[in-house]
């Protein structure tokens, strides 16, 4: 069983039902091509499946979570994270702070100083299926078995 989902918006901001925007903003994805991880939890695997067509999601493992981190993981003013700041979380180490989110003991909204989202850019060399339908039906939308391949493109 899944521990915490890596969520990526794949969809832009035009035309987005009102419901669907408030389900969006309350997973932290207010704009396109923002990925935040979440615990698994009855209401949030509702949520996701609420805005599917906006989404794509995936059970995430350590070593994404290290990457993501290393790569997009932002404070404010926009700067990389420092082990400063990783301490400041309460953690000793990016491995330790990445460990716990994925494995769903911490939410991204609960770290201080570190934005609870990372800003991706669109994949290199594009998408190889359709944005507009779901992964059963040959798209990257709804819960997406190769995300992870697609973030790496993406980081």
């Amino acid at each position: 069983m899944a521990k915490a989902f890596l969520v990526v918006r794949i969809k832009g901001q035009a035309d987005v039902p009102h419901w669907a925007n408030t389900t969006l903003n309350l997973l932290n994805l207010e704009k396109k091509y923002r990925a935040v991880i979440i615990p698994v939890k009855e209401n949030t695997v509702g949520m996701l499946r609420k805005v599917q067509h906006y989404l794509t999601w995936q059970e995430i493992d350590i070593e994404t979570t290290k990457e993501l981190l290393d790569k997009k993981g932002r404070k404010s003013g926009y700067k990389k994270i420092t082990d400063e700041d990783v301490s400041k979380a309460g953690f000793k180490t990016i491995d330790e702070l990445a460990t716990s989110l994925s494995e769903g003991k911490i939410s991204m909204a609960k770290i201080k100083p570190i934005k609870p989202w990372f800003a991706l850019s669109p994949p290199r060399q594009g998408f190889k299926r359709s944005t507009k339908r779901l992964y059963g039906q040959k798209g990257v939308l709804g819960h997406n078995k190769e995300l992870t391949t697609l973030i790496r493109r993406m980081m």
